[in-house]
C-alpha cells in the first residue's frame, strides 16, 4: 500500500505535462519548538516544488505562522483538499544517524507524499511583517532605551524536569556579566521560571509574537533545549547584521548534539561523558515521578543519574563557568582581517647582501 500511495501521489503532479495543484492542510499540535521545524519543511516543500502545492496548517501555535508566504487559507471541506497529521519518526534513529531535527518532518513528507525534499536552509522559517521589523524592541518599550541584550529562559516545563538547570547557576551567569550584558528573562506563565536578580523580568508578559520580536532584536539567547534555541536560528536577522545570532544551550545528555545544534550555537552537552549517555542521548523525561498518571512517570522515562541536589548528573557537569566562557567567546567583537599587504606582498623588497 505504501509504494502504491507514493506512485499515485507523485506521478501526476511531478511528471512531464500538465501539473496538478495539490492542496494540503498539515496538522500538528505538539510544542512550539516542534512547529518551528514544521515551518522549515513547508518552506522547503515549496522551494523544491514551486507552484505545485497550496498548503495551510492547523497547529497549536498559529502565531508562529503569521506572515508566512507559503500558506494559503484552505477549508477542510473544499473539493480536492486533503489533510495530514505530521510526525517525525526519524527522531527514533537520531542517536545513530547523521540527521538534524530539521530533517524530521521533511523525511515524513518524502515518505508520505512520494517526494524528494531536501533542506534548503539550516534553520526554521519565521517571518516578521514590515511593521514588526520597524517597531522598537520590547526591551526599548519597557525601558525607554535601545541597547544590546540577551534573552534568557532559565527554566522549563514542570512535566519535563530532566531539562532543568539549577536556579543558582543561572544566577551566577547573570551576575558574572552584570554591567556588561542585559539579560531579559522570559518564560511562559505556568511553567517553572524562578526569578533572577539583575534581569529585565518579562516572565509571563510576552505573547508568542512578542517573543519573536524580542529574539529578532536580541544579540543572543541563553536557554536549555527549548523553543528559544530554535527561534534564535529561525528568526531573521535585522538589516545590516552579518553575524549569526548567538545562542548558548545548556543541554546535558538528553539529546544528541547533531540533532539539535545550529550553526554558530554553543551546545553544551555531555554525550559520551556518562554511562547513561555514553553513545547518544538518553531521551529521559523526568528526574522524579510526579504522580500525574503520565507515561513520563514510567521507569523507562526517569533519569537514572540524579544528584543529591536533584539535578540530572549530566546537567550537574555543566558549570556556570563553562556557560560564561561560551558567552564570552560569542560576545567578542568580530576580528577584522589583516590587510592583504600585511599578509602577502606580491612585490617583495629585493634583499642586498652587505659584506663587512
Amino acid at each position: 500500500m505504501k509504494s502504491r500511495r507514493r506512485s499515485e501521489t507523485a506521478n501526476p503532479a511531478f511528471g512531464v505535462g500538465t501539473i496538478t495543484m495539490h492542496k494540503w492542510i498539515f496538522k500538528n499540535f505538539l510544542s512550539p519548538g516542534d512547529l518551528v521545524m514544521l515551518t522549515a519543511a513547508i518552506r522547503d516543500l515549496h522551494r523544491q516544488y514551486p507552484g505545485r502545492f497550496l498548503t495551510d496548517v492547523r497547529t497549536s501555535c498559529p502565531a508562529l505562522w503569521e506572515n508566512n508566504p507559503y500558506l494559503t487559507p484552505l477549508r477542510e471541506d473544499e473539493p480536492g483538499v486533503r489533510s495530514m497529521t505530521c510526525h517525525y519518526p526519524l527522531i527514533h534513529h537520531c542517536n545513530d544517524t547523521p540527521f538534524h531535527f530539521i530533517h524530521g518532518f521533511i523525511e515524513y513528507f518524502n515518505e508520505q507524499l512520494g517526494l524528494q525534499i531536501r533542506p534548503t536552509a539550516f534553520k526554521g522559517d519565521i517571518h516578521l511583517s514590515a511593521e514588526e521589523r520597524a517597531q522598537p524592541s520590547p526591551v526599548e518599550a519597557h525601558t525607554g532605551e535601545a541597547g544590546p541584550y540577551w534573552v534568557i529562559a532559565a527554566g522549563g516545563k514542570y512535566d519535563f524536569t530532566i531539562k532543568w538547570w539549577h536556579r543558582r547557576r543561572w544566577q551566577e551567569v547573570v551576575d558574572h556579566f552584570r554591567e556588561r550584558i542585559l539579560f531579559v528573562q522570559v518564560g511562559e506563565k505556568g511553567h517553572y521560571h524562578p526569578p533572577l536578580k539583575g534581569t529585565l523580568d518579562l516572565r509571563g508578559k510576552t505573547s508568542l509574537r512578542d517573543l519573536v520580536r524580542l529574539v529578532y532584536h536580541a544579540d543572543g539567547v541563553l536557554c536549555p533545549v527549548t523553543l528559544h534555541m530554535h527561534l534564535a536560528a529561525a528568526v531573521p536577522l535585522p538589516p545590516g547584521r552579518q553575524r549569526l545570532r548567538s545562542c548558548v544551550v545548556v543541554a546535558g545528555g538528553r539529546e544528541p548534539a547533531h540533532w539539535e545544534q545550529y550553526p554558530g550555537h554553543h551546545f553544551l552537552h555531555t554525550i559520551g561523558s556518562l554511562d547513561c549517555c555514553a553513545s547518544g542521548g538518553c531521551w529521559k523525561s523526568r528526574t522524579v515521578p510526579l504522580g500525574d498518571g503520565s507515561a513520563l512517570d514510567s521507569p523507562d522515562a526517569l533519569c537514572r543519574a540524579v544528584t543529591p541536589g536533584g539535578l540530572p548528573r549530566c546537567m550537574e557537569l555543566i558549570t556556570a563557568n563553562r556557560v560564561c566562557e561560551s558567552i564570552e567567546t560569542l560576545s567578542r567583537p568580530v576580528a577584522r582581517p589583516e590587510p592583504a599587504s600585511r599578509i602577502f606582498n606580491p612585490h617583495p623588497v629585493e634583499m642586498t647582501t652587505v659584506t663587512v
